[in-house]
Parts: structure tokens; sequence; C-alpha cells
């Protein structure tokens, strides 16, 4: 399949300068793509405009990651109703050695180079900065942007010289990696176009050649009509200590049915027929959730390899499923451990479900027992007991004690 159609096909097409999309489709081009360092980590919303550009480097396409030390100093302000707080030098180093990372991890196997936009912007001149650039730049465009215009507003907050000329610094960076490395496209996340198309100006106006921006929409998720990728407690990053292996796994096991397959189109590699019988499960056996598992399986070993997510299959299985617990290992125990209550072994079933505030008072704990209602390890208990180490305490259907 030609690259426009995989892009059109799994919902990769939004804004773009090209006339005609299959344009991407004439021979090998040089683009660059970029995360803003504001966190050590991606979220699934970068995650999105990434496996966008793995279709671009798949197709034949050379890719330039940009990791933004220069851009971190001053913060994207596209979006934003209020000043940034500014990141210290010391987190926006370590923000970019965690986006470096995983774009290593996101593209491994594939042909890129990573660049820091610091490393070209650290010795320019302020005043050289205007004479090439900020000369070249029209106040009116700036001015134009949406952002600003809200920020200036009546209602707006303001905005400071360095958030205004956010744009000026991306611009830059597409005509210095067009000058050095022969780019010649961005590609952005929808909320990036304003950015982006600076460059392509600047491209224009000092080098006399075209230059061209390809943008992918934000991903909406079709049961609310809202943004996609946030979780219950906030963002869903693709770093494990923000959001575990778990879940993160979980998230995806518990998309909408209308949207799995196209969750799959966006997030997976999955062929065609494979997104089909996805979207079939979703429409034909919504119970089995059949769908969501594999859209989580594909997902879950992009982002943090094949290991881990037959660890967390087991970790789920363990805990809704038939798996014996008994049969995790240490690994998938530890893995278990962060996402629910624990206590030690020896302790009575009494103390474990007071303790783990499943109920307020030994008593209350015993007529919990007493009623059916606590089961070890998936067997119903009616008496209380001393409980063994790799026991899985469950009340009801979905609240868990795990005794190491």
């Amino acid at each position: 399949m030609a690259l426009s159609e995989e892009l059109q096909w799994r919902g990769f097409v939004n804004q773009m300068t090209f006339a005609d999309i299959t344009e991407l489709d004439k021979g090998p081009l040089t683009f660059y793509w970029g995360v803003d360092p504001s966190s050590d980590s991606m979220t699934i919303g970068n995650f999105a405009a990434a496996m966008m550009v793995r279709h671009f480097i798949d197709a034949g396409h050379k890719a330039i990651l940009l990791v933004g030390g220069a851009t971190g100093m001053i913060g994207d302000p596209d979006g934003k109703k209020d000043e940034r707080n500014l990141l210290s030098l010391e987190d926006i180093e370590r923000n970019k050695r965690g986006i470096a990372e995983q774009y290593k991890r996101v593209f491994a196997g594939k042909d890129f180079s990573i660049v820091d936009n610091y490393d070209w912007f650290k010795d320019i001149n302020y005043l050289d900065f205007l004479r090439t650039v900020g000369k070249h730049v029209p106040l009116s465009q700036m001015l134009g942007r949406e952002f600003v215009q809200s920020r200036l507003g009546e209602d707006g907050s303001g905005i400071s010289y360095a958030e205004f000329s956010y744009a000026l610094i991306q611009g830059f960076d597409f005509l210095h990696l067009y000058r050095e490395h022969g780019a010649t496209l961005q590609l952005c996340g929808a909320d990036q176009w304003g950015n982006s198309i600076a460059g392509v100006d600047l491209i224009r106006r000092l080098e006399g050649a075209q230059a061209h921006v390809y943008s992918t929409p934000l991903i909406m998720n079709k049961a609310t009509g809202l943004k996609f990728g946030k979780s219950e407690d906030g963002a869903v990053w693709l770093d494990e200590t923000k959001t575990s292996v778990y879940a993160f796994y979980q998230f995806w096991l518990n998309v909408d049915d209308e949207g799995a397959a196209d969750y799959a189109k966006t997030f997976t590699l999955l062929s065609r027929e494979e997104i089909e019988e996805i979207a079939r499960l979703a429409r034909d056996e919504p119970q089995t959730r059949e769908a969501q598992k594999r859209l989580a399986r594909a997902v879950t070993t992009i982002v943090h390899g094949e290991e881990r997510m037959k660890n967390v299959e087991r970790v789920t299985e363990a805990l809704f499923g038939s798996l014996e617990i008994s049969s995790l290992s240490d690994e998938e125990i530890d893995m278990l451990a962060q996402e629910i209550p624990t206590d030690h072994a020896g302790t009575s079933l009494i103390e474990a479900l007071v303790g783990a505030s499943f109920a307020k008072s030994n008593g209350e704990a015993r007529r919990l027992i007493e009623a059916g209602a606590i089961s070890l390890n998936n067997e119903k208990v009616i008496v209380d007991q001393e409980v063994p180490a790799r026991t899985l305490i469950k009340k009801g259907k979905n609240s868990f004690i795990l005794v190491r």
C-alpha cells in the first residue's frame, strides 16, 4: 500500500502544504519531527504522532528526530492560557534523555538520527538572530496566531516576549535542518501547525526553496467526544514510572467498543486484515473484550516490549481470570504489588481486610467472611484464618489484596 493510502486509511490526515497527498509517494524525502521536552516522557498523544512517523520511515523517507533543548528553555505557548514556568537546565537535560530513550524504543530497528536544537542555538548571537531571522518574519504573521490573539484579548493573561518568539525558534530549526541535512518536510500534530508553518516561510524567504508541513489530527474519544488519551489519573505516559505497564495495558483494555478498531489503526502496526477482525469482534462479540485485548497487546508490545506485555497479561489473568497466583514469577508479583494493597504472610484474614480498609472493623470483616463475600485464590472462605504468602484475597469483583 502506498504511503498516501496508508495514512488515509489509518486516519493520519489533517492539514498539509502539499497540493495532493500522493506527492508523498513520489520519492524519499528527509523530514523531521520533534517532541517538546516539557516532561521526561511522551504521552500517548505524542505516541499517536510517533506512529505516523513510523509509517513515513517504513515508506523509505529519512527521519530526523529532534529533542528540543533550546525550545524546552522557553516552552511551547500554543494552546496554553497562561505563561509556562521555566524549567531548570537540569530538568531539561533529564527530559531530553528521557525523550531520546523513548525514540530509540518506539523506532527500534529503524533508520533515524536524533538531533538537539540546543546544539545550534547555543552559539547564536542575539543580534545575529534578529538580523538573520527576525528581520524576515512579518509581525502581522506572528500577531495573527490564534493563541497570541487569545492571550492578548480582553480576558487573556498576556504573553511574554519569550513565548511570543517561540515560533521563531522552531522556524529556525526547520531552516537549519534544511541547510545542514536537506530536510524539506516537518511532521507535526495538529496543534503545532502554526509553529511549523513559520519554518516553511523562513526557508522560502531566505533560501528561495519550497518546504512542506504535514500534520496529524488530534485523536478523539468517540464515546465521549473529548480528546483521547486521559485516564482517571490524568495523562497516559509511555514511561512506566509515570504510568505503570499494568495501568497502561488496562487503559487500552478498557477503551470503548466503538473506537477500538480506529485506535488500532492509529496506535498499532497491525495489518488491515487484523484490524478488520478487531472491528468485527468489537461489533459482534463485545462481551468477550477480545477486540480490546488484541489492541492492548499490540500497543503494550510496541511501547514496553513483548516480555513486559506477557507479564502484564499474566498478572491480569491472575486478577480477573483463571490463572493461579502461585504460577506468577517474582517479577510479575512485584508488578502486581504496585497496583493493589499488599500485606505480609502470616497475617489473619480479618487483619488484612481491616488493614486494606475493605472493612471498618474486625466485626465487619468477620461478617463479610461468614457471608461468603471473601475468597482466597478464588476459593470462598467462611472462617477467619492465617493467610500464607502468594495469596490473593478478593472481595467482590474488583477489590484485591496481595499477601506476599
